[in-house]
């Protein structure tokens, strides 16, 4: 981290997809990674785990496969069930990076889709696609 000191830090982000279909969760998954990436200058050397979750309605395709495809092939990934809570949002992935941040740097959590209301005072002037 370019000699300075770093701390560990959890970032979080969220999606949704349209459809219970692999290349949909595959395909938002992707996105998700790569926004989370570009705002936390994140590199995978710095990437210490993946926690992935997804709602019970989605059992098309591990979330996790899309950050293999994008060459985390020594990243830690896990993935799991989110609780099918009744007030939940549907066809949900749901992330928890950890990873090393430089000293000062804030996380910054990125929600896309409808996932935004999981976290509105996270995602203040983000426009949902």
């Amino acid at each position: 981290m370019n000699g300075m000191s770093s701390r560990l830090c959890g970032i979080r982000g969220a999606t949704t997809v349209e459809a219970n279909e692999s290349e949909a969760i595959l395909r938002e998954t992707v996105r998700l990674m790569k926004e989370l990436v570009a705002a936390n200058g994140l590199q995978k050397d710095n990437v210490v785990s993946v926690i992935f979750t997804s709602t019970p309605d989605l059992t098309a395709e591990f979330p996790a496969k899309a950050c293999r495809e994008m060459g985390w092939v020594e990243t830690a990934l896990l993935g799991a069930v989110e609780v099918d809570a009744p007030h939940g949002i549907p066809r949900c992935i749901r992330v928890l990076v950890h990873a090393y941040l430089e000293e000062g740097q804030k996380p910054k959590h990125v929600y896309l889709n409808d996932a935004v209301n999981l976290r509105p005072d996270l995602v203040q002037g983000r426009i949902s696609c």
